[in-house]
Order: structure tokens, then C-alpha cells, then sequence
């Protein structure tokens, strides 16, 4: 028997969160697709967290795709795979075919790029695609009174993207984005220990370093970390100790231009909501955004408050997960 059910998915560069209506948010799963590249046609070995443990492990034949970049699709086909994947671990054994999504896209995306993630979706078994933009979602979720004729501001910092958004009256009034976010961050971290200690490490250690002892700003109980990684003079295993100053360094470009990102949004936002947003600050969401001391250093840039959003990697998908408990999609 066919049945319709509303599904949300906040699909990241990073991480594609699900969440289905009455059930609420279900599963948290890498973007990584692991395909074998032998088969005639890409044949999908694994897909989330499974496929995430095999990047940098697999043999020639098996390939780890992040069909997301920047916020957007880069590989559609691998995509539509994904989201056919995820929505089947999200609804179980129950026929989906009739199911309606609701999915995150940048603000700043293309007609194309919109087109493409609704064509996925499509293709991946669904029945009716509503889009909404990211920082629309992450600012519901973060419980910001968006209605109201005065102006908020949201920072969502993902994997891929920095989307900021100032809104009022239920919309967005005006938005900037940046393509620098979380992942650019290890990025960072890789390529300073490549240039400074000569030593190669992967996108999986740099993220571990950056959790464990980056930071925006100085912070109590700074730490070295001991780094593994490969020699590149030699090309042999080296154990090196790094500090919490050093990695502040390798973030530090990335870090500013985020905060470049914010204060152009504010120079383009109309007096009035700058003076909403003066009193009640700016909200930092996306998992980006818990990188230790970044609310600090952003306070101390724009000269005006600015908060971590509670569960700030949830953000944007409780914020499609309350559009589907409203019945946002029976509007539409």
C-alpha cells in the first residue's frame, strides 16, 4: 500500500543530516559515497560512515566520492545514489516511492545548482522536493523570532560554505556567502604543517588536530598535540609535537575571511535591522561554528555580541524538522 511521508535532509558537504515528520531527526551520516570504479557503470559500495572509514584505506578499484562541494552538487548521479540510500535507511522497509522531501540549499546558489538538487531528489524516489535555504532552516532552528519586524542575523558555518543571512518578517532581507568553511579549516591545517614541518597528513588527522586544539582566539589550558604524519624530505612516518599557537596560525587566514564575509553583510544591511541586530547580536550555527573561540574572536572583530546557537550542528535540520511538523509543505 502506497503512503506518503515528509522527510527533511540537510544535505551538507560534510555531513547530510535526516529527519522524517513525527519521528523527528533519525540519522547524521557523513556525505562520503565509497564506488567501484571497475564496474562498467560507478557501482555504490557504501555510503555515510561506512564509506567515510575507507578514504584513505581502499584499493585502487574503490574509490571514496564527496559528491557535495561547497554547499552544492558536484556529482550528480553519485548524489541521487546517496540520497536514494538515505532515504531508504530513513523510512525502513516501507515502500517510499510516494515520499515528499524537504532539503537544504545555499542562499547563494544558481538556478542550475537549485534545479539539479531538486532533479536528484527526484531521481532518488521522491514524489514532491521543496527546497529552503540554509540560513532560513539553521535560524528557525536556532529559535529565532524570524517573524517579528525586527532584524536577526545567523552565521551558518557548515563543511563547505559560510551562508550569513539577515531576516525579518518570515524572509530573508539580505544575504553573503563564502565559500570557507569547515573543511577549508583542515585544509588549512594540512597545508601549514606541509609548508612549516615538511610533513603530509591526511584530511582525517587534520580535522582531529583542529578539534582537539584549534581555536580563533587564545584560550585557557592551551596544549601541544603529538602529530603523525609522512616525511616529505624523505618520504618516511615522522612524529612531530605541535601547539595550539601553530594551528591558530594555519587558521588564522581562513578564520578572517569568514569575518571579512560577515562584516560586508552587515555594511550591505539597511541601517534599521544593523541597529535590530546592534541589540540583539549575531547567532552562530553549523558545525563549523563550534571551532573553539570563534564566537571570541568575531566579538572582538565586529565590536558587537555574538553567541553559539545551543546544538549548533543541529540547526538546520531542526529547522526543516519544525517546517515539516507546521505542515509546511501542505502550503507549498
Amino acid at each position: 500500500m502506497l503512503f506518503t511521508q515528509d522527510i527533511g535532509i540537510d544535505l551538507g558537504t560534510s555531513f547530510t543530516s535526516v529527519c522524517v515528520k513525527g519521528k523527528g531527526v533519525v540519522f547524521r551520516e557523513p556525505s562520503v559515497v565509497a564506488v567501484d570504479v571497475t564496474a562498467q557503470e560507478k557501482k555504490v559500495v557504501a555510503v555515510g560512515k561506512a564509506a567515510k572509514d575507507m578514504i584513505g584505506r581502499t584499493p585502487g578499484s574503490v574509490v571514496a566520492v564527496k559528491p557535495i562541494r561547497d554547499g552544492v552538487i558536484a556529482d550528480y548521479s553519485i548524489t541521487t545514489e546517496m540520497l536514494r540510500v538515505m532515504i531508504k535507511k530513513a523510512l525502513g522497509n516501507t515502500y517510499f516511492s510516494r515520499a515528499r522531501l524537504m532539503i537544504s540549499i545555499p542562499s547563494g546558489v544558481t538556478e542550475v545548482e537549485r534545479r539539479a538538487v531538486h532533479m536528484a531528489a527526484r531521481d532518488a524516489g521522491a514524489r514532491y522536493v521543496s527546497l529552503i535555504e540554509s540560513p532560513m532552516a539553521a535560524a528557525i532552528g536556532a529559535k529565532l523570532p524570524i517573524n517579528e519586524t525586527r532584524g536577526s542575523m545567523v552565521v551558518d558555518i557548515g563543511g563547505g560554505s559560510t551562508e550569513i543571512a539577515v531576516l525579518s518578517m518570515g524572509d530573508i532581507v539580505m544575504s553573503n556567502a563564502v565559500r570557507v568553511a569547515g573543511d577549508h579549516l583542515d585544509e588549512g591545517i594540512i597545508d601549514y604543517l606541509k609548508a612549516r614541518h615538511s610533513l603530509l597528513i591526511g584530511e582525517r588527522t587534520a580535522e582531529d588536530i583542529k578539534i582537539k586544539i584549534g581555536s580563533a582566539y587564545h584560550y585557557d589550558g592551551e596544549a601541544a598535540l603529538d602529530v603523525r604524519g609522512r616525511n616529505l624530505q624523505d618520504g618516511l612516518p615522522r612524529n612531530i609535537e605541535i601547539t595550539s599557537e601553530e594551528i591558530r596560525e594555519a587558521l588564522y587566514e581562513k578564520v578572517q575571511q569568514i569575518a571579512r564575509a560577515v562584516k560586508t553583510a552587515l555594511e550591505k544591511t539597511p541601517p534599521e535591522l544593523v541597529s535590530d541586530i546592534l541589540d540583539r547580536g549575531i547567532v552562530l550555527t553549523g558545525a563549523g561554528a563550534q571551532l573553539r573561540s570563534l564566537d571570541r574572536l568575531l566579538r572582538a572583530e565586529l565590536k558587537m555580541p555574538v553567541a553559539l546557537a545551543a546544538e549548533p550542528s543541529k540547526c538546520v535540520i531542526n529547522g526543516i524538522l519544525f517546517c515539516l511538523q507546521s505542515n509546511s509543505l501542505e502550503k507549498l
